[in-house]
This record gives C-alpha cells, structure tokens and sequence, in this order.
C-alpha cells in the first residue's frame, strides 16, 4: 500500500501538481525551474539594466576600444562577465541534471549550443553585442521551445528539426544584421 502510494506521489511530483510554496505563498503546479529561471532572469536583469558593471558590459559589448578610451577596465569586467556566465551554467548545469536524475557524458552539446543562440538572437540579442535584453532573451527561447515542440509533435525527424530552427535562427541575424545597417547609416 505504502508503495503505491509513493508511486503517485513520485507521479504527482513530475507532473507539476504539487505544493511548491511553503513560506510566503502557495505555487500549485509550478516547477522548480520555472522558479529558478524567474531569480535568474530577475538578478541578471537588475544587474545588466541598474548597475555600472551593467552599463560597462554593453559598453564593451557595443564597442571595446571605445569602452577603453572611456576608462573601463576591459580585462577586469570580462573576467566577471565569463564568471557570471559560468555560473549561470552551473546552475543550468545542476537543473538539467536534476531533470534526468543523472548526469550523461552524451550531452547534445551542439545542439543545446544553437538552440541557445537561437533563442538570444531571436529574442533581440545583437550577434555584434552591445544591445539585447534578459527577458528578450528569454522569450526568444520560449520561442524556440515552441518550435521545437512543434516539431516534435508533428513527428519529423532530427534533420528537418535542425533545418527549421536554423532557418529562423538565419532570419533572425538577417533581421539582426539589415536593423544594424539601417541605424548606422542614419
């Protein structure tokens, strides 16, 4: 009897119909993750859009030898920008690990890689730096999550799964790119 019933709850808790809130409020149904990424988004958006550190990384995103005449420690804040990064795929890292219960040495690392900037630049992200936003590009991997699942659903195969997210990937940058050209020239 006893096992039956963790079974259900082990079954409850992968569908996301749980209590998750035990402090402040009551989150029935919402997964960790969604948690997780909500901080992330937070933290890092308040970082990138209040802080100097913020400003001094779009600086050197949008133009590093500019940022340098103006006095900004190149070295210093891209060493913190990779660290930040690192620890942001820490923490993804540790989430997707929790998703399959273990960890693979046959990781889609490529994959993973295009969806990302994918989901970057199609959430405005410029490829040549110095402009986008956290939620941006958050919203550009809903995006493509819903593309992706799509796909998925329809029951086409890796390839064709690869070729329509490139080809929104490729709009995207030329999107990104024409955008790019159209304001230097004004």
């Amino acid at each position: 009897m006893s096992s039956r019933a963790g079974a259900r709850r082990a079954k409850r808790d992968l569908n996301g119909n749980t209590n998750r809130g035990h402090f402040i409020a009551v989150l029935h149904g919402v997964p960790w993750v969604v948690l997780v990424v909500l901080v992330v988004v937070v933290a890092y958006s308040f970082l990138l859009g209040r802080t100097r550190f913020g400003r001094y990384i779009y600086a050197i995103g949008g133009n590093a030898e500019a940022a340098r005449r103006a006095g900004i420690n190149l070295s210093r804040i891209r060493v913190a920008a990779f660290a930040l990064a690192g620890l942001t795929a820490g923490i993804m890292g540790i989430v997707y690990a929790s998703y399959l219960g273990s960890v693979s040495t046959n990781v889609p690392g490529g994959q993973n890689v295009l969806l990302a900037v994918a989901a970057a630049v199609i959430g405005g992200v410029s490829l040549f730096g110095g402009r986008g936003k956290m939620l941006g590009a958050v919203l550009g991997g809903v995006v493509v999550a819903v593309i992706y699942n799509g796909l998925e659903l329809l029951g086409l195969g890796a390839a064709p799964q690869y070729m329509w997210t490139a080809a929104v990937l490729l709009a995207a940058v030329i999107v990104d790119a024409t955008a790019r050209r159209g304001r230097s020239t004004v």
